[in-house]
């Protein structure tokens, strides 16, 4: 198994120096949310600016443990893998509307950094890389897609000689820039967050993992030493869920990706490698992605693309992929490499709602791996419909989740099969 205890780029370079209590109480309050990463502070956020001040957040380690604080930090647009995998669900104006949602990520990230003064290194610029003359085309229609929602940023397709523009790599045919999306430190921007929920009366606990969740004419969750009492609550785990709750268990399964850190790179080589000191990733079924930081190192993650398996030395196993991509970084050194879990549904949609006879009872899972700025346009979704209800969280919520049969006694096999049905699918829609 990975140590997920390793140190992370996040953990290494956080300018919050943040540490919150555990609970050893018996507390009342109005919304109690378990989980401590951007899906339970982000809405704990919302619904606090939106006047709820009595809410209660727990968490089983501390801050950004899970995948808010091993991640990529991309900032890309978009809420899930593919839309046509939802059509059935929400009808063309519903995958319409929720693609004209999908597209305000960037802009709320912004929002709120610059509300809460959050030092979280946002850097625009965010290149979608492809291939070959099949991936071309899709990014063709991407960029007459993302036009169409008449965006104030710089969208454009890119291709030969071109793409050398925006990449120092030769081995991309086309790309699509654009200059509304671009990375994140992501742990600082989640610290900045909650430092703001905290500044906003929301009570935080760290290393208050619940023991056991009791539903009645109230929710009750027990903690080691404390319980919270809550009129409504919030499960927002993903793939840290550890079975507590077997209705969200039952709709998710966990791969995992990796990342990889470089040394401190010179200018002229990060210049070199990001002319516009973006972020990037190809689009095709199992991307591979990366991003110069503000210290001049260039962090690159991926995942395994058909067999489900854990490398046994995840430097050297994104190593030779970043090879791939820059050769001649051959000689740089790589300084840390770490990776961890996330949770996927059948449709690599996140998914939202309440649970079935619980209108009390809300959750949010299941970002199969694009959780940065995805989180931040669900959550915000998400407190509407934990506040006064809206359309657009009707329209999220209704998005059906499917049972993934065996995925405890078969999680490699499920997952190795996932894998390889969406690289060969992958031909039909121009993602390969």
């Amino acid at each position: 198994m990975i140590n997920i205890e390793t140190a992370t780029y996040y953990t290494a370079t956080k300018k919050y120096d943040l540490s919150f209590p555990s609970l050893e109480d018996d507390i009342d309050v109005d919304i109690v949310v378990i989980g401590g990463g951007f899906s339970g502070v982000n809405t704990a956020l919302e619904l606090a600016e939106k006047g709820f001040k009595n809410i209660a957040l727990l968490e089983a380690r501390y801050l950004g443990f899970g995948g808010t604080g091993r991640n990529g930090g991309q900032i890309m647009a978009g809420i899930g893998h593919d839309l046509d995998k939802i059509r059935k669900d929400v009808g063309e104006d519903g995958v319409r509307a929720i693609f004209e949602i999908s597209d305000q990520g960037a802009d709320i990230i912004q929002a709120r950094i610059d509300k809460y003064g959050i030092m979280a290194d946002f850097c625009h610029g965010y290149g979608y890389m492809g291939y070959n003359a099949r991936q071309a085309r899709t990014l063709r229609a991407w960029e007459k897609d993302f036009k169409s929602l008449n965006s104030r940023h710089e969208i454009r397709y890119l291709e030969g000689s071109e793409v050398k523009s925006i990449i120092g790599s030769d081995v991309y045919g086309s790309a699509l820039l654009h200059m509304g999306g671009g990375h994140v430190h992501s742990l600082n921007l989640l610290l900045g967050e909650a430092l703001a929920l905290s500044n906003h009366g929301a009570k935080i606990f760290e290393y208050s993992p619940a023991v056991e969740v009791i539903y009645g004419d109230r929710v009750k969750v027990r903690t080691a030493k404390g319980s919270v009492t809550a009129n409504k609550l919030l499960w927002a785990c993903d793939s840290f869920l550890n079975r507590m709750e077997p209705e969200l268990h039952r709709s998710t399964i966990n791969t995992y990706a990796f990342q990889c850190m470089t040394e401190p790179l010179s200018d002229e080589l990060i210049e070199r490698i990001s002319p516009i000191r973006g972020a990037y990733s190809d689009i095709r079924p199992v991307i591979d992605y990366y991003r110069v930081t503000k210290e001049n190192r260039l962090l690159f993650g991926s995942a395994t693309p058909l067999i489900d398996h854990l490398p046994k030395d995840l430097k050297e196993w994104n190593r030779r992929l970043m090879l791939k991509v820059f050769p001649y970084l051959r000689d740089v050194k790589i300084d840390l490499a770490w990776g961890g879990p996330m949770a996927c549904g059948a449709n690599l949609f996140p998914q939202i709602g309440s649970l079935p006879g619980r209108p009390d009872v809300f959750y949010v899972q299941g970002y199969a791996g694009f959780g940065v700025t995805p989180s931040h346009i669900i959550c915000k979704i998400l407190a509407e419909g934990m506040a006064e209800g809206s359309p657009r969280y009707d329209l999220l919520s209704s998005i059906r989740r499917a049972t993934v049969v065996g995925k405890d006694q078969f999680r490699p096999l499920i997952c190795t099969a996932g894998k390889t049905w969406h690289q060969v699918s992958g031909y039909w829609t121009g993602r390969r």
